[in-house]
């Protein structure tokens, strides 16, 4: 299962490629003498424009095989086993999950709603005493 980034997050991202390549290009085709800085904007451009689309293959958080991944460009990939989550703590909108080891933390401001309401279900279908979940008096159907 694929926890969602916010639609508007995801066209942001791409409508930032769009212009910044659309700036580049018009410098590169403007310019007489082009330099090497002349190709800054197209270059910014792919990678907002490789960041969207690695966003929208793989999006925020991932959940299969009893682990929850937080998906990050750049080889950052944080995973932790849902059956080792001994704590979660909610604060300014973000969740962090504990285990004895490891830290995950969650922004739920980036998730759509939809995905959301299922990254709730899952967390609160994790049994843990109430004093250790924001979700003890949760009911979802």
């Amino acid at each position: 299962m694929k926890i969602k980034f916010k639609k508007k997050r995801m066209l942001a991202n791409l409508i930032l490629g769009i212009v910044w390549i659309g700036l580049g290009v018009f410098n590169v085709w403007e310019a007489e003498n082009n330099r090497w800085s002349d190709y800054g904007y197209l270059v910014i451009g792919i990678l907002y424009v490789g960041h969207y689309l690695f966003d929208l293959k793989n999006q925020y958080l991932t959940i299969e095989n009893g682990t929850i991944r937080k998906n990050g460009l750049y080889g950052f990939r944080k995973r932790i086993n849902l059956n080792e989550i001994n704590w979660i703590k909610k604060f300014a909108g973000d969740y962090t999950l504990k285990t004895e080891q490891k830290e995950l933390k969650i922004n739920t401001e980036l998730i759509d709603k939809d995905s959301l309401t299922e990254l709730n279900k899952i967390l609160a279908e994790l049994n843990l005493p109430p004093e250790k979940t924001p979700f003890a008096n949760t009911v979802y159907n």
